[in-house]
């Protein structure tokens, strides 16, 4: 794809619309944000822009929900992640703002208001962007749109899209090293390579591990997590009562998700893997199994060792890897081995190695692996979108607008 990042103009004093993706999670109680990584992962294209005039634009969860917040307390992030004032309005797009976007000078930072306390940027879905009211206020005021908020790039929304076509939009670093690191996973020739995937969301595991076979891009997925349960349940295990309890409740699609494991099954059986043990929470006691032996009247909580050991030495093998979810329920210690033995074997690899997904990062924070992978994905539904080559809003923009000012 083409597009247009921040070495193609001279920002020097010029205002700069920032879009960013600061979404994190927020004490219920006291309002505090508990997670900077967010903040942090944006700060490189923020301090190059020390010359410009920056306008911040970001979102802070979604109607309805505790976490619904202004965006006042992220201005004090940032202020503290820069190192330097970020101020804050508490507006959007009214006189207020404009005001406040008018007296910048170069070398000043502002936060907005949440866009989402808008309901045309979190209501309308699709539809002519440049003409809502955000965009149409906004745009006379900036000179260029820097697009940094990947994490947000599977969504149409006029704040990630809108302002493509009335200024050149521009891949922030944090967004050109996303396109490029995911880019170079899927493209690299080396073999074999790997997909990890694990943890709870398992349709979107489903659909990836898919994509990634029907185009041939991995030799092997590797499953884990509630993402096994369903190759499980396809390869005639029964599971047990509390498990299937679990993946009915929170899976509304749970006999199409089983239907689609024992359609990949049937056609890439020798390409996917899945548990040969598993691990049940017997009255918070770890309680590990080889599969033979279920049904089980307790949750799988955990891969078993032995799967374990195997995954870790087939990363270990690997020329490239990619990692999204946990292996079992790693927040408890009594069930963190499977996840530790899997990142444990995927950091000593030689591979070139991704990862992602919120609870991903937490696992390999927690463990101190950070700096033992190549890139560590900010995306959530905007990697699985990208990693299974789904249209992204935010990427189409990006074409749209590099045809209208490529300099």
């Amino acid at each position: 794809m083409k597009y247009l990042t921040m070495d193609d103009f001279n920002l020097r004093g010029k205002t700069v619309f920032v879009r960013v993706d600061v979404n994190s999670p927020i004490d219920p109680v006291s309002g505090t944000i508990l997670d900077y990584s967010r903040f942090r992962a944006h700060r490189r294209t923020l301090l190059e822009l020390r010359n410009s005039r920056v306008v911040i634009l970001a979102h802070q969860s979604r109607p309805g929900k505790r976490d619904y917040v202004s965006l006042k307390s992220h201005a004090r992030v940032f202020t503290n992640v820069l190192g330097t004032r970020v101020k804050f309005v508490e507006d959007l797009f009214g006189e207020q703002a404009r005001n406040y976007i008018s007296n910048l000078n170069p070398g000043e930072y502002l936060l907005l208001e949440n866009t989402r306390f808008y309901a045309e940027e979190y209501c309308l879905k699709k539809g002519n962007f440049e003409s809502t009211n955000i965009v149409k206020n906004l745009a006379p005021y900036g000179d260029y749109f820097i697009n940094d908020a990947f994490a947000a790039a599977h969504r149409a929304q006029p704040t990630l899209v809108g302002f493509a076509k009335k200024m050149p939009m521009l891949a922030g670093r944090l967004m050109e090293r996303e396109i490029t690191m995911l880019t170079k996973f899927i493209n690299m020739k080396a073999r074999p390579k790997l997909a990890i995937f694990g943890g709870a969301k398992a349709e979107d595991s489903i659909k990836v591990t898919e994509s990634f076979l029907d185009r041939e891009i991995v030799d092997k997925v590797l499953t884990g997590g509630v993402v096994s349960y369903f190759f499980l349940i396809a390869k005639g295990y029964e599971l047990g009562e509390k498990s299937i309890e679990f993946l009915r409740r929170e899976f509304d699609n749970y006999e199409e998700l089983v239907k689609k494991a024992k359609k990949l099954l049937n056609e890439y059986e020798e390409k996917i893997e899945i548990p040969v043990d598993v691990v049940v929470n017997d009255s918070g006691r770890r309680k590990g199994m080889p599969v033979t032996e279920l049904p089980d009247p307790n949750p799988i909580y955990d891969i078993g060792l032995d799967t374990a050991i195997k995954y870790a030495h087939m990363a270990k093998e690997a020329k490239g890897i990619i990692l999204n979810g946990p292996m079992g329920v790693f927040e408890i210690p009594a069930f963190s081995i499977g996840t530790l033995e899997v990142l444990r074997g995927v950091a000593e690899s030689p591979a070139f190695k991704v990862a992602g997904g919120g609870h991903t990062i937490a696992a390999i924070e927690k463990y101190h692996l950070s700096d033992k992978f190549d890139h560590v994905s900010t995306g959530g539904g905007s990697l699985i979108s990208f990693l299974s080559g789904q249209k992204m809003p935010v990427l189409e923009a990006f074409e749209d607008s590099y045809n209208l000012f490529h300099p």
